[in-house]
C-alpha cells in the first residue's frame, strides 16, 4: 500500500505538507500509521501545477527520506494544486515510470490499493487500451493502467469524475466474472489543473483510508492525518468520491453506489 496527500486551494509551498508537519508525508514514508506497511521506501513522487496547463512531476525510485532535491524542490516550489505519493510496491517493478503521480497532458492521478487478482485480468484491461492511450502505457502498474483507462472514457465525452467511477465500475464487474476473490481497493486522486477528485471505493468494506482538512488557504486530503490534530480531520466517508472545484468554498462530497464483492 501507499501514502499519498493532494492539496487544491490558494498557493502555498508543498514543503508546508510534505515535510514540515508533523506527521508529514515525508514522516510517513518511514513511518505510517494506518498502513498494512509502516515503511514506504519504493519510490515517490511529486505532481505540481504552475503557469502552465501541464503539471510538472518529479519521481525517483529512491526511498522519499533519502533524496535532498525532494525537500529542495518542495521548499521553493509554490502550487495552488499539487499531489504528493510515496510507494510499497506490490508486485511490480520498483522504476520510475512505475512512480506515481502519472501525468499526461494536463491530467494527474495517483492512487493506493490495487486491482486484486490483477495478473488474471490485465491482459483483458490492457486489450480495452484505445490506441492513442495503449501508446502513453509507460510503466506495468494497474494504477498506471486504471489511469489510462479513464483518459480514454474522457475522450469519448465523459467528464473526469464519471470517467474514473465508470472505470472502477468495469473493472468490479469484470472481476466478479472471472471469479476473483480478491478485493478491488482503490483511494486515488486525479486533476485537471482546475478540479480535484478523490475517491474512497472498494469491493470489499475495507478500503484504504482517506482524510479530508479543510485549512484556511484550501483543502488536504491525505492518507493520514498530517498532525497531532486527528479530530480535525474528517475520514472520507465508504464510497464515496469528493470534488473540491476552483472557486468553490465547499468540498462535495458524493456518495458513489456500492461495489459488490467479488
Amino acid at each position: 500500500m501507499c501514502r499519498l496527500i493532494a492539496y487544491h486551494g490558494a498557493p502555498i509551498f508543498l514543503d508546508e505538507l510534505v515535510c514540515l508537519p508533523r506527521h508529514s508525508l515525508l514522516h510517513q514514508s518511514l513511518r505510517a500509521e494506518e498502513a498494512k506497511t509502516a515503511t514506504h521506501g519504493d519510490g515517490f513522487g511529486i505532481g505540481w501545477y504552475g503557469e502552465r496547463r501541464e503539471p510538472a512531476i518529479y519521481r525517483e525510485t529512491m526511498p522519499a527520506w533519502s533524496d535532498e532535491n525532494l525537500a529542495a524542490l518542495c521548499h521553493s516550489v509554490r502550487s495552488p494544486l499539487f499531489f504528493a505519493h510515496v510507494r510499497a510496491a506490490t508486485g511490480t517493478a520498483v522504476t520510475r515510470q512505475n512512480c506515481h503521480p502519472f501525468q499526461i497532458g494536463p491530467y494527474l492521478f495517483m492512487h493506493n490499493g490495487q486491482i486484486g487478482g490483477y495478473p488474471q485480468v490485465r491482459r483483458h484491461l490492457e486489450a480495452q487500451l484505445p490506441d492513442a492511450q495503449w501508446a502513453q502505457r509507460r510503466g506495468s502498474t494497474d494504477s498506471e493502467l486504471m489511469f489510462l483507462l479513464a483518459l480514454a472514457h474522457v475522450a469519448r465525452g465523459l467528464n473526469l469524475r464519471e470517467a474514473v467511477l465508470q472505470v472502477v465500475e468495469d473493472i468490479g464487474l469484470l472481476l466478479r466474472r472471472k471469479g476473483v476473490q480478491e478485493p478491488l481497493r482503490f483511494a486515488a486522486a486525479i486533476a485537471d489543473g482546475r478540479a480535484l477528485h478523490a475517491f474512497r471505493l472498494a469491493s470489499d468494506d475495507a478500503p484504504p483510508t482517506l482524510y479530508l482538512r479543510k485549512l484556511d488557504m484550501g483543502t488536504v486530503v491525505a492518507s493520514e492525518p498530517l498532525d497531532e490534530h486527528a479530530h480535525l480531520w474528517t475520514a472520507l466517508p465508504v464510497g464515496s468520491a469528493l470534488t473540491l472545484q476552483t472557486g468553490s468554498i465547499h468540498p462535495q462530497i458524493h456518495r458513489v453506489a456500492e461495489l459488490q464483492p467479488g
